[in-house]
Formats: C-alpha cells, structure tokens, sequence
C-alpha cells in the first residue's frame, strides 16, 4: 500500500487551479488557431482573434480567462492500492478548492444552498468524481466550469430506435436553439448510455479527451464528426455572431444501457474550457 497525504492533494488542487483558470490549454488553443484559419466570416474571424488574444493576456498577466472562474468539478482517480492520510479526501479537496480560489483572487460563485442563495464565500463545496481504479497512483482532474455553459446543458432519454440519428439531431437542434448564449465556439461533450445520471457524468468525463481526439470507435468517431459539421452549418458562429465555427470539437463516450432506453446528455462548454490533471 502507498500513503498519500491529504495535504499533498490540498496542494495539489491549489496549483491546478492556478494554471486552469489563468492559461488556456495547448490543445484548445490550437483548436482556434485552426478555426481562424477555415473561418469564413469577417465578424466570425474578428471575435476568434480577440479569444485568442484574450488567451494571451490572461497567460502573460496571470490573470482570469473569464471572469466567471466557474464551479469547481474534481474527478478522481483513486489507485486501490492507495491509502489517503492526514485527513479525508473530500476535505482536502475543497481545502485545495477554497485555497486556489483565495490564493489566485478568483470570483466565488458557489451558494450553499439552491433556494436561500447565500454565497458560501470559498467557491466550495466542489463537485467529486471518485473512481477505484488499479495501482499506487492517485491522479486529479480539475475542471472550471462556468455558468453560462452549464446553463445551456441538456439531457434527454431517446428511444432505443431513435438510435445515432437520434443523437445527432437531439444536439445539432439543441446547439442551433441555445448554443449562441453559451459563448461559442463549443466543446460538446456528450454522454450515452447508462442511466441518466451515468449519461451526465460521461458527457462532463468527454470533455476531459483532448479536443479533437476522436473516440476510439470508428462509428463513435464519425457520429463526432458528423454532429461537428453539422452544428458548424448551423450558422451561430463565434460568440452567436454568425460564420463557421460554432463548434470546435465534439467528444462522445457510451456506455450499456437498459433495453427499454437511450439516455443522450450534452455538456456545453464555452471556448473558454479550463481543465488540468496531475498524478500524485
């Protein structure tokens, strides 16, 4: 068995957040770079500069991508062979959560309670993931997820003959009615199968792939593609201000499910998608 101290996770958190909120990832900012490069519209190609530059300023002043910092959504990979001292994982993660929003100057936006609205003052408490997998390593993946995009998320059971047809014209429809308010261009994150509740947290778990990186399943793989070019036809464009670009990737997972069932979930995530992982 190895030991991991909960003070190390704490840490941990507090430096991931740090570099999520404050540098865009590689992988998401070459995705604008080439979307600036096939973008068609004027209007669609000013806005993609200005994200981009944003992105640069933010980077070289260490200062937010946007200002909404997002709520916090930790997945875990927990090796079974692991064992969490000093504390427990839970409190050290939003220990990290509450120390990297303080520490960073980072907007709180997390009420206590969904109906008496007051602010609870440390972006806490998180939303965790905790998953039991082999080995000695613990690994956190720490994702922002603002409120506008998350608004514009949606969930649905198709039925079971409604099948991949179902599923691209459930999220081109929903991209072309809502999209615009969900500051694109989008990542779409999409999870089918399971239970409701498992579609929605594979369609969050989707968004963590590399943007671009298409499912391993070659029918998977051309779904992604074909609901891509699909929303990008839509016309909503960069900021819903019309042109090409109005997704940047789409990521599917799956999962079995029930015969009587097809449950789809769509996370909407805005162009400003922050994330980051390290392995303890």
């Amino acid at each position: 068995m190895r030991e991991i101290n909960a003070e190390q996770i704490a840490d941990a958190l507090e430096e991931l957040i740090g570099h999520a909120c404050f540098e865009l990832s590689p992988d998401v900012e070459t995705a604008l770079r080439t979307a600036l490069e096939s973008e068609t519209s004027e209007l669609g190609r000013s806005v993609l500069e200005q994200i981009i530059e944003n992105a640069q300023i933010a980077r070289d002043e260490h200062i937010p991508l946007c200002q909404d910092t997002g709520f916090a959504v930790v997945f875990v990979e927990l090796g079974q062979n692991v064992v969490v001292t000093g504390g427990d994982i839970n409190d050290a993660i939003n220990e990290g959560v509450r120390r990297g929003y303080a520490n960073h100057y980072l907007r709180k936006s997390i009420v206590a309670d969904p109906f008496r609205r007051d602010n609870t003052g440390t972006n806490t408490p998180a939303v965790v993931h905790i998953k039991i997998v082999s080995g000695d390593t613990l690994r956190l993946t720490f994702m922002a997820k603002g409120g506008g995009c998350e608004n514009m998320s949606a969930l649905r059971v198709l039925k079971p003959g409604e099948g991949m047809d179902g599923v691209r014209d459930f999220a081109v429809s929903h991209v072309a009615e809502r999209g615009a308010n969900a500051c694109p261009p989008l990542i779409l994150g999409i999870g089918v199968g399971g239970t409701v509740e498992k579609a929605a947290i594979l369609s969050k778990e989707a968004l963590l792939r590399p943007v671009g990186e298409p499912n391993g399943d070659p029918a998977i793989a051309k779904l992604e593609n074909d609901i891509a070019e699909a929303c990008n036809n839509t016309g909503v464009g960069p900021m819903g201000l019309g042109g090409r670009t109005t997704v940047l990737a789409v990521h599917i997972l799956t999962y079995p499910c029930h015969i009587a069932s097809l449950p789809v979930a769509i996370t909407v995530e805005c162009h400003s998608h922050r994330h980051r992982s390290r392995e303890l």
